[in-house]
């Protein structure tokens, strides 16, 4: 057979890791890896918490999985924190990101459609924004290079500029729904959108009584210093999607919504197998226990100040190689003048330094928010040995 076991939708390359520790990787050749990708931002609490790795194992000796035909205490427990913890009145588990957007889609279409007005089923999106693999998540992106070889897309999708207020504006019309939105981008480049245009995407759905749907998979659960981005443009969603942090490792997400947002959501409109299973729901209470707390949150902050400070005295030795640093806590990405996969790539395979590319020429920094000084510093100067052989070796 020519194709390979795993279906090759991923272009893997040369590292293979066999073992976590902490904020580090070990591969199959025993070498360490500082971890600054995280597994694209879901290893919040690193690779060997004791807190989680615990939790699991206690759970899976007493029940894994049950039916959601049945009353579940643990996500009732789960879903009651992530309640109190945020602008929710209600929570539906998933078990990943895009099933969380999805749930979001649909609640937000559901809201209208719940008291007759079938005609609003349009959500505006924004340019370059990642929103999940699904047909209606890449039906939500903009980006082409997503729908190639899936196409028709599922209708339903009008895209605006990101943080382009008037444009998004001048969008609506009598079929919209509501707005579905990265508060911080992270495929399309670390981009953080402005007070303003947040702001003004909360004043333009209640003024046309409209959903504000936050897509918060990869900038939430802490990552840009407070526990969802939300926080920090004083506004709240109606409906939210998260994953990734929440179950620290762990498959698990999940869909906010307000009371109001979330009454078209009735018995049989949604639906998960695995979606809130007390494994997943263990995870999850584990990482609550660990993250949801001012002192992890400060830790974050501090870190992240830290960090882009270090970055932004560091690039200035390299105006060929990287233009800027931008992002929020420890969700930061360095501009770079050029295409950044190859950057990533020497890192990996030549100073055991893990990062991501972004759009927008990125290179994404999401480490586990449990870093510290040493691996700041050990990150820097494996990034300083980096750029300087990188720029011998390929000029920019």
């Amino acid at each position: 057979m020519s194709i390979s076991p795993l279906m090759p939708v991923y272009p893997r390359c040369g590292f293979r890791p066999v073992r976590g520790d902490h904020c580090h990787l070990i591969g199959e050749d025993g070498r360490r890896y500082l971890d600054f990708a995280a597994g694209i931002a879901v290893n919040i609490l690193g690779h060997s918490h004791p807190g989680l790795i615990g939790a699991i194992q206690r759970q899976a000796e007493t029940l894994m999985h049950v039916s959601n035909l049945y009353g579940s205490p643990q996500g009732e427990h789960l879903a009651q924190r992530l309640v109190d913890l945020t602008f929710a009145d209600t929570v539906f588990f998933t078990n990943s990101g895009a099933e969380a957007v999805e749930c979001a889609i649909k609640t937000a279409r559901a809201y209208h459609q719940h008291v007759g007005n079938d005609h609003k089923f349009e959500l505006i999106t924004f340019n370059n924004a990642f929103h999940g693999r699904t047909l209606a998540t890449i039906s939500a992106s903009s980006q082409e290079k997503m729908h190639k070889g899936f196409l028709p897309l599922l209708p339903g999708f009008k895209y605006a500029p990101f943080d382009d207020l008037e444009a998004a504006k001048a969008l609506i019309g009598p079929n919209t729904a509501g707005f579905l939105v990265e508060p911080v981008q992270g495929e399309g480049g670390i981009r953080p959108a402005s007070d303003a245009f947040m702001r003004g995407l909360r004043a333009l759905c209640d003024e046309h009584d409209l959903l504000l749907v936050l897509d918060e998979v990869q900038c939430g659960v802490c990552r840009t210093g407070s526990f969802y981005a939300y926080e920090q443009y004083g506004i709240a969603p109606d409906v939210l999607a998260t994953a990734k942090g929440i179950g620290g490792g762990f498959p698990l997400g999940a869909c906010l919504a307000t009371e109001k947002a979330a009454r078209g959501m009735v018995a049989g409109t949604h639906g998960s197998t695995y979606g809130g299973n007390p494994l997943a729901m263990a995870a999850g209470e584990a990482v609550l226990d660990a993250a949801a707390n001012p002192a992890f949150l400060e830790h974050v902050r501090t870190m992240g100040e830290r960090l882009r400070a270090r970055l932004e005295q560091f690039i200035g030795n390299y105006p060929d190689l990287f233009e800027l640093v931008r992002g929020r806590g420890l969700m930061l990405g360095v501009k770079m003048k050029g295409e950044p996969r190859p950057f990533v790539a020497h890192l990996r395979d030549n100073h055991q330094l893990l990062t991501v590319a972004a759009g927008d020429n990125t290179l994404r920094l999401v480490p586990p928010l449990v870093i510290d000084e040493s691996h700041i510093d050990e990150f820097m100067d494996k990034l300083s040995a980096a750029a300087a052989s990188y720029q011998v070796e390929q000029p920019v």
